[in-house]
């Protein structure tokens, strides 16, 4: 059919379904927050919604529309799912929530990719029916955008792995029920080298997850302790030691999936509808304000068509994404400072005026974002080193393994821990 065939069948279907399914949400049109507040009850009750719009629209043909068949996809092109994307944003209801969005746009890709045919198997049909949710389990105290220096141990024991450590940062492990992990298994290694990527079960002995309050009032993200976590070697991702590639590519859909969260937070009409419920549209700070923000939407939009573009072509993520990721964060900071500068103190103090004081959560919330999925600082050395050509940045490691870089002290000496 054409497209436009399709958006009218999509759209039919789209409000059809929502009419039969009677979500009750609830729907602030003053929230701009860029992470979840909501208590445990609330946010379990959402991603349930959530599971259950995503069986429906997967059974109805149209929650994997540009996946292969033998997963339950219907091979349409990136603009026929695009065009359903945008249906979907305008008419559904569902607040958008990271774990879903991890799971399917990260996760399942990355098995789809360098999976087993035993592991797409029996993963990603029922991720992309909403049946399971997956978290990341990369950053550790020691290891966030210096990803490469994480230190959790899996250690060969047959047929299995037992793996020993901490994750930190992880987005939605709560309410998940595996996590692609990324584990040290060769500590004499470089650290870029000597790591293996498993699927773990959240549910297995020896995993505990404790959620972290976060600054601006919920708990998003999560510690994830593994003690004698013991993981069958049919779960592991990859070979053996090539962590490091899995890990990257997971990275790339990350830094690539812009698209995914952009309606995060607040946006540019909900700025200028606070600018004038206080009568501030016309102060010319506000205005070019608000004309940074703009301009940055429009260059999200043109990003996005040359991302399809890529994707139509087949192109596999490259560092591209940090480019549009560095892009983002600039649009969240952009978004923030044209807040401050219209709310002023209506931002520190709830003075009862609807859709003022609401803004708090997202001058606390956005700066998140300029370090997940690695820092600004790191997206500007991908940029550099693998865009265009500039020499790569000092390392002190360079040589060693991950061993010895963990031994070493300040002055050049080594420890004999």
């Amino acid at each position: 059919m054409s497209l436009s065939e399709f958006e009218t069948r999509a759209r039919a279907w789209v409000t059809d379904t929502l009419a039969r399914l009677a979500f009750t949400v609830r729907n602030d049109e003053y929230d701009v927050s860029v992470f979840h507040d909501l208590p445990e009850d609330e946010e379990r009750a959402l991603l349930d919604r959530h599971r259950t719009w995503q069986r429906e629209k997967f059974d109805a043909g149209y929650g994997a529309l540009g996946w292969p068949s033998e997963y339950g996809g219907t091979e349409a092109g990136t603009e026929i799912a695009e065009a359903f994307a945008r249906i979907e944003n305008e008419l559904c209801p569902l607040p958008p929530h990271e774990l879903v969005s991890v799971t399917l746009h990260l996760i399942a890709p990355t098995i789809r990719l360098l999976g087993t045919d035993e592991q797409k198997q029996q993963f990603l049909p029922h991720m992309l029916r909403g049946e399971l949710l997956a978290c990341q389990l990369f950053s550790e105290p020691d290891a966030g955008s210096d990803l490469a220096n994480l230190g959790t141990r899996a250690v060969r024991d047959g047929d299995d792995w037992i793996v020993s450590g901490q994750k930190v940062w992880t987005s939605g492990a709560q309410f998940a029920e595996w996590g692609e992990l990324i584990a040290r298994t060769d500590p004499d290694q470089p650290k870029h080298q000597g790591m293996t990527a498993f699927l773990v079960p959240l549910d297995a002995p020896g995993v505990e997850i404790r959620p972290i309050r976060q600054m601006s009032g919920g708990s998003s993200f999560n510690e994830v302790f593994l003690d004698r976590v013991r993981i069958p070697d049919t779960l592991r991702l990859g070979e053996v030691g090539k962590g490091w590639s899995v890990a990257l590519t997971t990275l790339a859909f990350e830094r690539e999936g812009g698209s995914n969260t952009a309606n995060v937070g607040g946006q540019f009409d909900q700025l200028v509808a606070t600018a004038r419920r206080l009568g501030r549209d016309e102060d010319p700070r506000v205005q070019e304000h608000l004309a940074r923000v703009y301009l940055r939407q429009q260059l999200a939009a043109v990003d996005l068509l040359r991302d399809r573009q890529a994707r139509d072509g087949g192109a596999a993520p490259s560092a591209i994404g940090s480019i549009r990721k560095i892009q983002w964060v600039d649009k969240l900071a952009a978004v923030s400072a044209a807040a401050r500068t219209v709310l002023g103190r209506n931002l520190v103090a709830d003075t009862g005026i609807p859709g003022t004081y609401e803004w708090n959560a997202h001058v606390l919330g956005a700066p998140g974002y300029s370090i997940a999925g690695g820092s600004d600082q790191i997206q500007r050395n991908i940029v550099a080193e693998r865009l265009l050509g500039l020499p790569a940045e000092a390392r002190a490691d360079r040589g060693l393994t991950w061993r010895e870089a963990r031994n070493r002290i300040p002055n050049g000496a080594t420890s004999d821990r």
